[in-house]
């Protein structure tokens, strides 16, 4: 017994007398995803998952990993990565080995852009509109880890008007929305519409039930509880919001686009990245750039060009906010 506590002792004496050797670069190894601690040569190793969604063997590694490195727990965050902590540094290839053995790696931090997160969406959920698994996929597979020059860039995907995953608080967000359509030869007059319509876009007259743009938010509820299936899809997409962040000093973001096609969001983000790459200055998220040079030119710059729907004015904006909470237009 004192034999092994006095080895132990000896091994920790190696591990302090290397630490200090190798004089280990912080800012980098978090830019890596590995999280420096509190506790001395401890960290969290932070690992990928787009959507939140990961296999059961890779959930069997985590938990491996944690009992052989760490001290048996996984912490799961707010956007839905899992992480490993009480990690030690001398401990990192052999890690990254055992993810690579289940097709796993860790995920970045620093001024890139981040692991998206999702909702359930269509795939399982009643209220989703829309594949946001998918494309929530697609976007971490392509853009993931590309550098902003500046700060973080966090995009999130909702599969509708609900919003779980606050793409309001998002430096690019994508929820889901939908725009009904009345097939008025089917309609029986039933009212079942106009009384689920939380948002009071839907009224009758005559015998027929009538549709405010102005006060429709896309959800898609008119369409759920028609007994008839006279209310039904015309067009479903993305609606595009920029600007967002929480955090010590939150903002929410701005309504940029309506129904967008998956192809037009990745369009989206690639030139919101390459736009917030060279007007930023500093460490600002994108919120504090469209805050100082306006919201119009990144309009301009970046909606216009695409060729969508645009969302350009604050009026178009009201209807998603509660009381008309809104931002100027700059």
């Amino acid at each position: 017994m004192e034999s092994s506590q006095s080895s132990m002792e000896g091994l920790k004496a190696e591990l302090r007398k290397e630490s200090r050797r190798l004089k280990l670069n912080f800012d980098e190894l978090k830019s890596g995803g590995f999280i420096k601690q509190t506790q001395k040569d401890l960290f969290t190793v932070r690992l990928r998952c787009p959507g939140g969604r990961v296999t059961a063997d890779k959930m069997r590694t985590a938990a491996a990993i944690a009992d052989k490195y760490g001290r048996g727990e996984v912490h799961i965050t707010v956007r839905q990565s899992v992480e490993v902590p009480y990690v030690n540094y001398i401990h990192f290839d052999a890690v990254a080995e055992e993810l690579r053995a289940v097709n796993w790696s860790v995920a970045s931090c620093g001024a890139r852009v981040r692991v998206p997160t999702a909702c359930a969406g269509c795939s399982y959920n009643p209220n989703g509109l829309v594949d946001t698994q998918g494309i929530c996929a697609e976007v971490d597979r392509r853009y993931f880890g590309t550098p902003t020059g500046h700060h973080k860039f966090k995009m999130s995907f909702s599969g509708c008007p609900i919003d779980c995953f606050r793409t309001r608080e998002m430096d690019l967000g994508f929820q889901g929305m939908v725009e009904p359509k009345l097939l008025e030869d089917l309609c029986n007059g039933c009212q079942l519409c106009v009384k689920g319509c939380e948002d009071k876009a839907l009224r009758m007259e005559g015998d027929l039930p009538v549709r405010d743009d102005s006060l429709c938010v896309g959800c898609g509820d008119c369409v759920k509880v028609c007994p008839v299936d006279a209310m039904v899809v015309a067009r479903r997409g993305w609606l595009a919001r920029v600007g967002g962040r929480h955090g010590k000093h939150p903002l929410f973001a701005y309504e940029v686009a309506n129904f967008l096609t998956d192809d037009q969001v990745y369009a989206l983000i690639e030139t919101t990245v390459d736009w917030y790459r060279h007007h930023g200055e500093g460490r600002e998220r994108i919120g504090a750039v469209i805050g100082r040079i306006g919201l119009n030119t990144y309009l301009d710059d970046v909606v216009r060009p695409l060729g969508v729907e645009i969302v350009a004015q604050a009026d178009q904006r009201r209807k998603y906010w509660a009381g008309g909470n809104l931002y100027d237009s700059k």
